[in-house]
């Protein structure tokens, strides 16, 4: 057979292949319409409001200006991205960023699980009730009244914190204005707002466990503090390891609205980070090009962290996202 032979019956087993998958799909969606229906204001969703802004990234390589366009801005290149490199506040956007971070992670991550460990051990259903309510409730409260009892306990005249620093011979301090104490305020803070909802999603891990399980370790003479670690911590560990790599994915994402809420010129050195100065640059300086570059910058990051985390996941305990 020659070469020309070999071809057109490649491209004719190409064809079949294609057509094949084309009506593999048409019955697809013929047989779960609804199913498609039910999904496409998701994808939809997804579509509008995540990748088609993606479309306007490529003005942190150009000298943006309104009256232009994207497309009739001048490219600029890597201009912005060297600028931001440069500057005076490079090294301590990152640190407070990642210090903010990493201290969120260290100290806030186990929290929840410890909680939901220890919901779970409660027999009595009615006491078990009463302390998820009161640890779901501060989930559900706005981050400006967040912010707004914060201010208040820590008061450096009125405030509960500062009344019992008082009471037992201490001299007041002014939280919200001493740099080195903004970290704690807003990790601690954060950990007491979203630990019972976070604890949620290990309630639930912790509910698909087999009881009998339990039970052959009961009749062994196993201990409780033996049943969680043999027995309830292996069998959370894969969602453990999910959380772990998503939480570690936004590691440069420090919200913006709590930490913006709680800034102020004399902590501005604890308390800036990446967002609050892609707001101050992009929106009140109007250098849209140059907070875009930041912005794309402070993505990047956390997308080769999220995929660095997932892939030495999946070597070492074989959990990955994919």
């Amino acid at each position: 057979m020659s070469n020309l032979d070999n071809a057109a019956a490649t491209e004719v087993k190409t064809f079949e292949g294609q057509r094949t998958r084309w009506t593999a799909v048409r019955k697809s969606l013929r047989k779960n319409w609804d199913l498609y229906v039910l999904v496409a204001p998701v994808i939809v969703y997804f579509i509008v409001f995540d990748y088609y802004p993606m479309y306007g990234v490529q003005i942190a390589f150009k000298n943006f200006i309104a009256t232009k366009g994207i497309w009739g801005s001048d490219w600029a290149g890597f201009v912005h991205f060297e600028r931001f490199f440069n500057s005076y506040y490079f090294w301590r956007l990152i640190k407070n960023t990642l210090g903010i971070s990493l201290y969120s992670l260290v100290v806030g991550f186990p929290v929840p699980l410890i909680l939901a460990l220890m919901i779970n051990e409660v027999g009595n259903r009615t006491f078990k009730r009463f302390v998820q309510t009161v640890t779901y409730a501060p989930h559900f409260l706005s981050t400006v009244v967040m912010v707004g009892l914060i201010l208040i306990f820590l008061d450096p005249r009125n405030g509960m914190v500062n009344l019992i620093i008082r009471f037992f011979g201490g001299q007041p301090i002014s939280f919200m204005i001493e740099p080195e104490w903004f970290k704690t305020i807003y990790v601690f803070s954060g950990i007491w707002q979203n630990m019972g909802w976070s604890s949620i999603i290990y309630l639930a891990a912790l509910a698909g466990i087999d009881p009998t399980l339990h039970e052959a370790a009961r009749v062994d003479g196993a201990s409780r503090l033996q049943r969680i670690w043999h027995i309830n911590l292996p069998g959370i560990m894969p969602t453990v390891v999910i959380l772990l790599i998503l939480n570690t994915g936004h590691l440069m994402g420090v919200g913006f609205e709590k930490i913006y809420l709680m800034q102020n010129d004399l902590n501005k050195e604890s308390s800036d980070v990446i967002s609050t100065y892609v707001y101050q640059s992009g929106i009140v300086g109007a250098q849209y090009s140059f907070s875009a570059a930041v912005g794309l910058f402070n993505s990047v990051v956390n997308f080769i962290l999220l995929v660095s985390v997932n892939y030495i996941a999946r070597r070492l305990n074989e959990t990955s996202l994919w």
